[in-house]
């Protein structure tokens, strides 16, 4: 078989885009006549990173050597941390080609988790993807949005899928009284859940863990805080929801937005990169006030978002892959 060697600085257990869209294109490539291999922090002493412990900091001695026994055919670094960091140092100096994607507005995220400013940042990621052969990120907003950055070299969109196979409610929908509002993801700084618990018009419900957890649920004792779920219990609470509320600025895509949408919930967000992409006036609605987004979200006919979804499949995330490989 081909094979992929995918650098990154997420373990697989994770919970996070990067390693959800890497497990869903296995199945894929393995179709197509290739395998996927991984060099990530299991091969390295790492720990977690000061105040996130969902992001984890490796040392990644050896790397060039871990790379050698691999034998790839291919070779795509998916962050841009110390893993990815000391991979591209050892290519660029052994001038083997790679290609790169870039799934995290990085410097956002650095920005609201630590405070370091955006332009630092930019000019590291400008720096670390300016010899990648393409750089895959999201979306078409995505492309501009790193191209008005000072990214160049050439930039691709990449789309993303759902795994409907494994998205099953076993429940029926009821009716509420009270609007009931879902959202799925890390519960962390970066994601602005403060937008969306302030809210009291609603029962809102997270799904989701990370570091901003114990002091949103102080704060906001009337939300329902549910940690993390998966496969039935996960599509249950996207069938029962009447809204799936998006309140991130900082995200690339959403994953989980397409998600929702597949199983007939619409969606509210902020008219950000990620939203943009995703939703039309047939599945969601973005405006910069969340309360009035998720309003008028209500009365969008399910079936209808349900149809919409149908465009994002990890079939054609896997192709978009296959062709940019170096």
């Amino acid at each position: 078989m081909i094979k992929i060697l995918i650098v990154t600085d997420n373990l697989p257990d994770q919970i996070n885009g990067v390693v959800t869209t890497f497990k869903n294109l296995e199945d894929y490539a393995n179709r197509d006549g290739y395998s996927i291999v991984y060099l990530d922090p299991r091969k390295f002493h790492h720990f977690n990173a000061v105040g996130y412990p969902e992001v984890k900091i490796s040392i990644p001695i050896g790397i060039g050597k871990a790379i050698e026994a691999i034998h790839a055919d291919h070779i795509h670094i998916a962050t841009e941390g110390p893993i990815g960091l000391a991979a591209r140092l050892y290519l660029d100096r052994k001038k083997i080609r790679y290609n790169t994607s870039y799934h995290t507005k990085f410097p956002e995220f650095l920005k609201q988790i630590y405070g370091i400013p955006m332009s630092w940042t930019y000019r590291y990621v400008r720096w670390f993807h300016k010899h990648s052969g393409i750089v895959l990120t999201t979306t078409k907003t995505m492309v501009n949005d790193l191209r008005s950055n000072g990214f160049d070299g050439n930039i691709i969109p990449w789309t993303r899928g759902v795994n409907r196979a494994n998205l099953h409610p076993n429940q029926s929908r009821t009716e509420s009284k009270i609007p009931r509002v879902l959202y799925v993801g890390r519960v962390s700084k970066e994601k602005n859940l403060d937008a969306l618990c302030k809210l009291t018009d609603y029962h809102i419900r997270i799904v989701g863990d990370g570091p901003d957890r114990s002091r949103l649920e102080k704060t906001y004792p009337h939300v329902k805080f549910l940690g993390y779920k998966s496969g039935t219990e996960l599509a249950n609470e996207y069938h029962s929801a009447d809204v799936f509320a998006f309140p991130s600025k900082t995200d690339t895509f959403g994953i989980v937005i397409i998600e929702a949408l597949s199983l007939g919930t619409p969606v509210a967000a902020y008219p950000v990169p990620g939203p943009i992409d995703i939703l039309t006036p047939e599945n969601g609605i973005m405006d910069n006030d969340l309360k009035t987004a998720i309003n008028s979200a209500l009365s969008l006919p399910r079936e209808r978002v349900k149809k919409s979804s149908e465009v994002w499949t990890w079939e054609e995330c896997w192709n978009i892959f296959k062709r940019n490989l170096q």
